[in-house]
C-alpha cells in the first residue's frame, strides 16, 4: 500500500511539474535559445566571473541574534551612524549626508529592513550602502533565511507551516533585540511587508509609541490567490490546486531536488530574471546576485512558507498605520505582487505617498535603486529624520 501511495504522489507531482513547464514556456523559450548558441562551460565561466567580481552582498555590520517565541534564532546586522559597521565608508559620508538629506544631520532613527521570501538581507544592497552611516538601521534575515537559524516550529516530523503572524513576532524579537528604544522606520519589501502589517496588527501600542513611518515596496495585504503572474488564468488555478501538495513532497526530498535545480541552473536562471526584472538592461551582475539568492533557498523553506501567501490578508490591520508617513512603491510590471496591489494599500491609507516606478519588476530596490533609496529617504524626512523633502534626492547613478 505504501508503494501505492508513493506512486500516487510523485504522479501528482509529475502532473504539477508539467504544468509548471507549460506555463512557464514562455520565460523558457529564450533560455532555450541561448542553450543553443552558448556552450555549458563558457555559461559556467560567465557564472563564476560575475560570482566573484560582483560587489552586491558584501556589505557586513555588526552581527548580533535575537531569540523567537519559539526559540528560533533570528540573525541581524546594525550599521551605525559612527561609521557603518565593519568597512564603513565614513570618509564618504558628510557628501552622501547632503545628497540625501541636504544640510541638516537625520534625527536619531532605526530603520528595520525585512526581505522578501527566498531573499535576504543583502536584498536591500544598494538602500543599505546609501544610508550606511548616516542613519542607523537593522538588516535581518527571516527565519530558515540567508543567516538566521531553520524555524524551530518548522522542522521535525510535526512541523508546522510558516504563518505571516509568526513573521510578525519574529520581527518584535529582532527590535527587542536590535531597538529597544528610540523612533523606528519599517521597511519591508514583499513577504517583509506582509511581516509589517502582522508586527503593526500584533502590536498596536508599540507602533503607536514608536512607529514613525513605513514603507511598503512590492508588496500585497492579501488575495495573492487572484494573481496570475503574467500566465494563462485556468493553468495558474490547476498548479495553485495541487502545488501546495507536490512542494511538500518535494521538500522531503531535499537532496534529489537541490540536484535537480543545479542541473537546470540555465532554466532557473532565466526564471528568475522573468519574475524578478521588468527592464532589459538590468546588469547582469545584480541579476546574478538576485538569482543566487533565490537558489540558496532550500526546497523545503520553499514548501514551509508557500501556504501563508495564500492565507495572508491584512488589509483590515492597514487603518492603524493611518495617522503614520508611509511609502507604498511598486514596480508597473511586477509579476509576483502586481501594482494594483499596492494601489490597494495606497486607497486604505489615504496620506500615504503612492510611488509606481516605470519598467519595474519585482525586485525593483536593485532594479531601480535610485527611485527606491530617493523616495525612502524622502519617507525619513516625513518621519522626522531629515530636511525638506525637496532636498532628499540621490545623485543620478549614486547608491
Amino acid at each position: 500500500m505504501g508503494e501505492s501511495s508513493s506512486g500516487g504522489t510523485w504522479r501528482r507531482a509529475g502532473f504539477a511539474g508539467a504544468a509548471i513547464g507549460v506555463l512557464a514556456a514562455g520565460a523558457a523559450a529564450g533560455v532555450a535559445v541561448e542553450r543553443l548558441t552558448v556552450g555549458r562551460s563558457v555559461r559556467r565561466k560567465a557564472r563564476l566571473a560575475l560570482d566573484s567580481t560582483g560587489p552586491y552582498g558584501g556589505l557586513r555590520g555588526t552581527p548580533g541574534r535575537a531569540l523567537a517565541d519559539d526559540g528560533t534564532v533570528l540573525y541581524y546586522e546594525v550599521d551605525e551612524v559612527d561609521g557603518g559597521g565593519e568597512g564603513g565608508d565614513g570618509a564618504e559620508a558628510p557628501a552622501r549626508l547632503r545628497r540625501l538629506f541636504g544640510r541638516r544631520e537625520p534625527a536619531p532613527v532605526t530603520v528595520v529592513f525585512s526581505h522578501g521570501y527566498c531573499l535576504n538581507q543583502d536584498s536591500w544592497h544598494f538602500q543599505r550602502a546609501a544610508l550606511r552611516g548616516l542613519v542607523r538601521t537593522v538588516h535581518w534575515d527571516q527565519r530558515s533565511h540567508g543567516r538566521s537559524g531553520q524555524g524551530v516550529t518548522q522542522a521535525g516530523p510535526g512541523a508546522v507551516p510558516v504563518s505571516i503572524d509568526r513573521l510578525g513576532r519574529d520581527l518584535k524579537a529582532v527590535v527587542d533585540a536590535a531597538a529597544p528604544d528610540g523612533p523606528l522606520v519599517l521597511v519591508g519589501h514583499s513577504m517583509g511587508g506582509m511581516t509589517v502589517m502582522a508586527f503593526a496588527e500584533q502590536y498596536p501600542e508599540l507602533t503607536r509609541e514608536r512607529v514613525a513611518g513605513v514603507a511598503f515596496v512590492g508588496t500585497s495585504a492579501g488575495k495573492l490567490h487572484e494573481v496570475t503572474y503574467g500566465l494563462p488564468v485556468l493553468g495558474v488555478n490547476a498548479v495553485r490546486r495541487v502545488l501546495p501538495g507536490v512542494l511538500r513532497t518535494l521538500g522531503a526530498q531535499a537532496e534529489l531536488v537541490e540536484r535537480g535545480r543545479r542541473a537546470t541552473a540555465d532554466l532557473f536562471a532565466g526564471l528568475v530574471k522573468k519574475y524578478s526584472f521588468a527592464s532589459k538592461d538590468v546588469d547582469p551582475a545584480v541579476a546574478r546576485f538576485a538569482e543566487r539568492m533565490i537558489e540558496s533557498t532550500p526546497i523545503d523553506v520553499v514548501a514551509a512558507f508557500y501556504p501563508a501567501f495564500a492565507e495572508h490578508d491584512k488589509s483590515a490591520s492597514l487603518p492603524a498605520l493611518r495617522d503614520l508617513p508611509v511609502l507604498a512603491l511598486a514596480g508597473d510590471r511586477d509579476l509576483v505582487t502586481p501594482s494594483s496591489h499596492t494601489e490597494a494599500i495606497a486607497a486604505l491609507l489615504p496620506d500615504a505617498e503612492l510611488v509606481i516606478v516605470p519598467d519595474g519588476g519585482h525586485l525593483v530596490m536593485l532594479e531601480h535603486p535610485e527611485a527606491v533609496t530617493d523616495r525612502l529617504a524622502d519617507l525619513l524626512v516625513r518621519a522626522g529624520a531629515g530636511p525638506e523633502a525637496t532636498t532628499a534626492r540621490t545623485e543620478p547613478g549614486k547608491s
